[in-house]
């Protein structure tokens, strides 16, 4: 995936809640140039709904996998394979990585006590359904050969990503405006919760109806229990920030598994506190009702 350090940034001119570009690099999943944007009536009907997150955990855990390819730009090594289970064929994403550092120097700076972990994912995903943020595609923990990885479904229903959609200026049509900039909100702060070093233009990608996938968590969990940019918590979602407030050491360490370890899981209720006591402190102003 790609290692592009850039963080979630401000409004742009347009009113539409963007990433700040930073240093340049390639996307995190290489798509094919994209189709003009589709309008979101004619996007939703032009492909059926997803299996359930269910099916899909069924899908990556007992799917038959086939041919694997290299996923495109990048650095980890991860790879693309396609899987087949009774009727269903799809491509998933395979991560291995797993690399300790004690002192890593990137394009963000030093960072001490450095992990670049495909577990991550997982945990991403599983700490995603628990708040009902629907921006993480499923993963799961399985072999691949004789190496544990996250199989991570591949999100290949979208017209383009970030950094594509930042480069060319293009804007969510109006109907969508507010819906999308509802969901960078929520980016922005499940990024602060899981500590993600890593966000970056190429690993948010759009769907045709406008909804964002937020991929690639290898390099989150930092055990830091500060908020890294505290600025980015604006406005949460009514639903979410009630799921946020209950999250309890046991129901999360039950969701995660073995993905995150103990003080990972402290760090990760931590920096829950700091996130809720922002939003509590702008009061009703801090909440919105998510538009689905």
């Amino acid at each position: 995936m790609s290692r592009r350090a850039a963080g979630l940034g401000l409004a742009c001119a347009t009113s539409v809640w963007c990433l700040t570009t930073g240093l340049s690099a390639a996307p995190a999943q290489a798509p094919t140039p994209p189709p003009p944007p589709m309008p979101p009536v004619a996007a939703a009907a032009a492909k059926p709904p997803l299996p359930s997150d269910t099916d899909i955990e069924q899908f990556l855990l007992k799917g038959r996998l086939g041919k694997t390819r290299g996923a495109g730009k990048g650095i980890t090594g991860s790879l693309r394979g396609t899987m087949t289970h009774e009727s269903l064929t799809h491509d998933i994403h395979i991560q291995t990585i797993d690399e300790s550092k004690r002192e890593f120097r990137g394009d963000q700076g030093t960072e001490f006590n450095f992990r670049d972990y495909w577990g991550f994912n997982i945990a991403g995903y599983k700490i995603d359904r628990l708040l009902g943020l629907g921006l993480v595609p499923v993963s799961v923990e399985r072999r691949y050969r004789s190496t544990l990885a996250a199989f991570t479904w591949w999100v290949d229903d979208f017209m383009m990503d970030e950094q594509v959609r930042y480069k060319k200026k293009i804007s969510p049509p109006a109907e969508v405006l507010e819906r999308w900039n509802q969901q960078m909100q929520l980016v922005r702060i499940f990024d602060q919760l899981i500590a993600n070093t890593d966000r970056n233009l190429g690993n948010l990608l759009i769907g045709n109806d406008w909804t964002i996938w937020a991929i690639d968590h290898t390099r989150a969990f930092r055990t830091n229990a500060t908020l890294k940019t505290p600025g980015n918590v604006t406005r949460c979602d009514r639903e979410v920030f009630a799921r946020l407030k209950q999250l309890d050491k046991p129901t999360l360490t039950k969701a995660v598994g073995n993905s995150l370890s103990s003080q990972e899981v402290e760090a990760v209720l931590k920096r829950r506190d700091a996130i809720v006591a922002i939003i509590e402190q702008k009061g009703e102003s801090g909440l919105f009702d998510r538009i689905k």
